[in-house]
């Protein structure tokens, strides 16, 4: 199946979010959280992202995971990146509680394809200090895609991780996981990096954009991936095909916004003052821009 059929299929299956000018969300992807041991590559960006995790919580945004958010392929046991991660995962549960919590798997989190998967593993977590198990996601979802749909003008964004299509990490994806999970974890620790990733691939980063381009042209919807870990804010008039890039940067992490029916490209990274002091600062990179600079009058209807 070629990348754009297969996006068609997901469209069409995928969950609708209705929106209006009034929601503010927030579009993470890609942190990719692990262990917190020495292959977490989550773990050098966990206090920025705690940081980014709680403006966002005290400023009424919704939080939207496209995929990858756990590294599932090197960490095959949830409850070790939870308790790797407590504080992150204590932050994620009060959007839960809240409603305001979606959840997209990717090609290194597919498990949560399985509802039985997430029910056992994200439902209820053990709690060392209490010596039993607690509430965590407790009728948690994960989807593949969503649909987000203005309830005024109808205008889409597909929301989806971004490895459909890709052949390695889709149709062959546990060959991947294999190798990641018996091979590449092993060297990762010596520093060797995954070849398959087209994070880690110029090529393949390209190939998977040109076709998810394609797509976009082909049907006039907004598309927002993850995957590449490479972020892309288009300018009007081009293809509208964003990326919301990752959290594992070794400079800081970047991340969508959805305000008032406008996006904004943000990265959050660690800086200095002259006195020597770190802080955490919230930069926007593009935008805002409306999201009806990217309607399409002419879009192809599936």
């Amino acid at each position: 199946m070629n990348t754009i059929s297969r996006l068609d299929e997901v469209y069409k299956n995928a969950k609708e979010i209705p929106f209006d000018d009034t929601s503010k969300f927030v579009f993470f992807s890609d942190t990719h959280r692990g262990d917190d041991s020495i292959a977490d590559e989550f773990g050098k960006n966990k206090h920025i992202f705690y940081h980014a995790l709680n403006y966002y919580y005290q400023n009424d945004f919704s939080y939207v995971e496209v995929g990858d958010g756990d590294e599932l392929w090197e960490h095959s046991n949830f409850e070790h990146i939870r308790n790797g991660h407590f504080s992150v995962f204590n932050k994620l549960k009060e959007f839960y509680d809240a409603n305001r919590l979606y959840m997209i798997f990717g090609n290194h989190n597919m498990n949560m394809k399985s509802p039985a998967w997430v029910e056992k593993n994200m439902y209820y977590v053990y709690d060392d200090y209490l010596g039993e198990k607690v509430a965590l996601f407790p009728g948690l979802k994960v989807y593949e895609a969503f649909r987000f749909k203005h309830k005024k003008t109808k205008q889409e964004i597909f929301v989806v991780h971004g490895h459909q299509g890709d052949l390695i990490n889709d149709q062959l994806s546990f060959f991947s996981h294999f190798m990641i999970r018996f091979f590449w974890h092993f060297m990762h620790l010596i520093g060797v990096k995954y070849a398959a990733s087209p994070a880690k691939s110029r090529q393949k980063m390209h190939k998977v954009e040109k076709n998810y381009t394609k797509w976009n042209s082909k049907h006039g919807t907004i598309i927002l991936c993850g995957h590449t870990h490479r972020p892309k804010f288009p300018d009007p008039g081009e293809p509208a095909y964003f990326n919301v890039g990752c959290g594992m940067h070794p400079r800081g992490i970047t991340c969508l916004e959805l305000i008032y029916g406008k996006f904004i490209l943000v990265t959050w990274r660690v800086h200095s003052k002259k006195d020597g002091t770190l802080f955490i600062k919230r930069t926007a990179l593009k935008g805002p821009t409306p999201l009806k600079a990217y309607a399409k009058d002419k879009a192809v209807k599936m």
